[in-house]
């Protein structure tokens, strides 16, 4: 078990949080959450003991394990990627040491074959002579192949170092595991295995900080969340928690209606949800726990969300885009050869590559920053397009600029009430709106340009990752904002529940050819 006790975070002026009493039990996943900035990591290193409260204390199980993701990818370079997976388990590491050591005496006494009898015990009951082959299991299932367990970690790249770090904090099923951003750098395969493995932990509390929500709704059996200084813990898993809330709110605004009317409703979405989520691992345990919430459980999240709707000034025509033969080089490699598709009107597509390189070259090639080798692309007459570079640091090079002169760049009308009101809608409010653009963070910038782009009125919308930087709250407003577009859209993503809500069809550049399909994500992966 892990507690903490009126656990209060100040730095300098500002509290993180306060009075913060809290329980996490075996079996269960908790999902950290909150907006940018509000302590996510900060109080996962509270509870392993990187960095001290202000006031309170955190209290551990005696003899229970901890183990945490480490984020010092550079920390074991000179180790080999097997032995770095297994220090995970320092006390394994400690009794395989003193073995040793005892064995390599020459004078070897009573006293130490005695010694030794003991630690061959406890080494056996930490499962000691099937590390290596459960470090090796676990590297298997995160994608590192074989022929790179016994290379030096210096020698892996940046993604597989992350993995190494990861299978190093599941090593020997701790009793307890904190988790932040563990599917960073992580493909589709290697997360999938990650949650699986994560949902068969019966006997071990798993604490996760994560901006995947596909991720969060699997593994999860609580909402931790972070929010105004206080840190409060919900059932369920992050859509419970933000439908929930949701709830909660229309029924606060609701005065003239009935408790009874109020609750019908709360049971009647408890029961929807879990219907929903029964095909989960997770189920059985979260549908115990949802059964038993009542109205005084469900409370309004007081959590600020952007507003993001795009509405098109004119409706595109039939022929929306044809490509023919597009061959795209770069850095003297073909990276898209002969490439050739077509979209409707309407259709939401999202392209699949291996290599973020591959999708931005396409994007653009697509949208004309940047000529192909060969091909053909043809917009239709009454398309109108706004794009999202993965790359926007262009749009920001005058630092003089404040946030409501720059957007007046791109708007029709230049009066400052309407700007504010757009920027308004991506939460830059007040003083907000006067920042410079040399201050913004990468969300901030993001958000900025999602202002620019409902600005355009576009028919066609071409996204590359727009889902880097945001938070979950601004990820989320997307999401459901794109659903609502009426026109036509093509992105690329690595968050699952953002392509599985919103494409209706894949085209997948990875491999040999093309795979392209009119389908929802988890069909064209096979999961349904």
């Amino acid at each position: 078990m892990l507690a903490t006790h009126q656990l209060r975070l100040q730095f300098g002026g500002r509290t993180l949080f306060d009075d913060v009493n809290l329980k996490f039990t075996p079996g269960n996943c908790y999902g950290i959450i909150g907006a940018n900035g509000a302590g996510k990591s900060t109080f996962l290193k509270i509870l392993s003991d990187e960095i001290s409260p202000t006031a309170g204390r955190v209290e551990i199980t005696p003899g229970e394990r901890m183990a945490v993701l480490k984020q010092n990818h550079f920390a074991f370079d000179d180790e080999e990627v097997l032995s770095t997976v297994i220090q995970g388990y320092s006390k394994l590491i400690e009794v395989m040491k003193e073995k040793d050591a005892i064995y390599a005496k020459e004078d070897f006494s009573e006293k130490d074959g005695e010694r030794a009898a003991e630690l061959e015990s406890i080494f056996a009951e930490m499962n000691g002579w099937e590390a290596e082959a459960n470090a090796a299991s676990l590297l298997a299932g995160l994608g590192i192949k074989e022929n790179l367990h016994q290379k030096k970690m210096k020698e892996l790249t940046g993604g597989e170092k992350v993995k190494v770090l990861l299978a190093q904090a599941l090593f020997g099923k701790p009793e307890i595991l904190l988790l932040d951003e563990p599917t960073n750098d992580l493909d589709l395969k290697a997360i999938q295995w990650l949650e699986n493995f994560i949902m068969d932990l019966s006997e071990t509390t798993v604490l996760v900080v994560s901006h995947d929500r596909h991720f969060l709704n699997k593994v999860c059996t609580h909402i931790c969340d972070i929010d105004y200084a206080k840190i409060k813990l919900y059932v369920g898993n992050y859509d419970f928690w933000y439908k929930s809330s949701q709830l909660a709110q229309r029924m606060l605004s609701d005065q003239n209606k009935k408790t009874e009317d109020k609750m019908k409703e709360l049971k009647e979405f408890i029961q929807r949800f879990s219907a929903n989520a029964s095909k989960s691992k997770q189920a059985t345990s979260r549908k115990k726990l949802l059964d038993r919430l009542t109205l005084e459980d469900i409370t309004p999240s007081t959590r600020r969300y952007p507003y993001v709707g795009f509405r098109p000034d004119r409706e595109a025509g039939d022929q929306l885009l044809r490509v023919e033969n597009l061959t795209i080089v770069l850095e003297g490699e073909k990276i898209i050869d002969n490439l050739s598709f077509a979209i409707k009107k309407g259709q939401k597509v999202v392209f699949l590559a291996s290599s973020e390189v591959v999708t931005t070259a396409l994007f653009q090639a697509l949208t004309g920053e940047a000529k192909p080798l060969q091909g053909k692309i043809e917009w239709g007459i009454t398309t109108t397009r706004a794009y999202l570079p993965n790359d926007n640091s262009a749009f920001f090079k005058d630092s003089s600029l404040d946030l409501i002169n720059w957007l007046r760049q791109f708007s029709k009308d230049q009066t400052e009430t309407f700007l504010r009101g757009f920027l308004g809608r991506m939460l830059f409010s007040g003083e907000d709106a006067l920042k410079k653009c040399n201050v913004l963070s990468g969300g901030e910038k993001v958000r900025c340009m999602l202002s620019k782009m409902m600005l355009s009125g576009s028919n066609v919308l071409v996204m590359d990752n727009p889902t880097n930087h945001l938070d979950l709250e601004t990820i989320t407003a997307l999401n459901e904002g794109l659903i609502d577009f009426k026109g036509t859209l093509l992105f690329t993503s690595h968050d699952h529940e953002f392509i599985q809500t919103i494409a209706s069809r894949v085209i997948s550049l990875e491999g040999k050819g093309v795979r392209d399909e009119e389908c929802t994500y988890d069909q064209f992966l096979g999961l349904e």
